[in-house]
């Protein structure tokens, strides 16, 4: 089981510095990762006024800041970026981080938000579509060779670029979606890592063992190749009594968890805060026995 740290791209977190800070005292507290929301609006009348910042222009002050965690975006709407452009960013923060990146990537939300304020479409099947098509363009653009695609969403005439990414053949690729909801975990088994949100479990809260057992065996069925290794993140708030925190996180980690998130509840203000993520952040990861 590893440890990391999830914060959004806005409120405190909006500040590239910030976020540098953040991600140096995760890395010196013994944290293995960072990850960063992917918005440009999120329930507006909810959060109107607070500032966003881009998720790669953070996730680069954190890479400048560090030298050991992981990090990446959990997660990004890929349907809303251009595959190309999206590619370079990805492969830009690889190759500075030497390898250190993850690629989380979902259907996107809230649509009406993310997409509908902006006129672009908002048909969930549409964006699956294009979430699909562009994975596997990323796919091919990372890997440095030559590529020319003629699909539904996107078109690409003799494009290479360069340079690959520093991991071969890419980055990892964690997808996420609601279990039991089964297309976006077809999507995930396809893929190296499956970042699930339950419908019982809010963000912030751990999920029930029963149903991370579930899935994971759902994934496992839907796997190519049921050996190689694979990701299954949870997260929500672990107990800082060192007895608590094993109790909600070891029957996760048997169920097929391999990361533990930790996430504030988003029913308040603190998710966004930086003092109270710095104070769980300061006292280390949980441990297990």
């Amino acid at each position: 089981m590893r440890f990391s740290i999830n914060i959004p791209n806005f409120g405190d977190f909006a500040d590239a510095r910030t976020v540098a800070r953040v991600a140096t005292v995760a890395e010196q507290a013994g944290w293995d990762g960072l990850f960063v929301w992917d918005h440009v609006v999120h329930s507006k009348a909810q959060r109107r006024g607070q500032p966003f910042g881009d998720p790669w222009m953070l996730l680069t002050a954190a890479a400048l800041a560090t030298s050991r965690i992981t990090l990446g975006t959990l997660v990004t709407p890929t349907a809303r970026r251009r595959p190309e452009q999206l590619a370079r960013q990805v492969a830009t923060l690889d190759g500075m981080t030497s390898g250190r990146v993850v690629f989380g990537a979902g259907l996107g939300g809230p649509i009406d938000d993310e997409f509908g304020s902006f006129g672009d479409e908002t048909d969930p099947k549409v964006l699956a579509g294009r979430l699909d098509e562009g994975l596997d363009l990323l796919a091919r653009y990372w890997s440095g060779e030559t590529v020319n695609h003629h699909g539904e969403h996107y078109q690409v005439d003799d494009v290479t670029l360069l340079p690959a990414t520093a991991q071969r053949p890419r980055p990892p690729v964690w997808i996420a979606g609601y279990w039991p909801r089964k297309a976006p975990m077809r999507r995930a088994a396809r893929w190296d890592g499956a970042v699930p949100l339950f419908q019982n479990a809010n963000h912030g809260e751990a999920p029930p063992v029963d149903e991370l057992r579930d899935l994971a065996a759902y994934l496992q069925q839907n796997r190519t190749d049921p050996t190689a290794p694979y990701d299954i993140i949870v997260g929500g708030i672990s107990p800082t009594n060192p007895t608590a925190s094993r109790a909600l996180i070891e029957p996760l980690a048997e169920a097929g968890a391999t990361w533990w998130d930790e996430r504030q509840l988003i029913t308040g203000t603190d998710f966004y805060r930086l003092d109270p993520v710095l104070r769980r952040i300061e006292q280390g990861p949980p441990t297990l026995g």
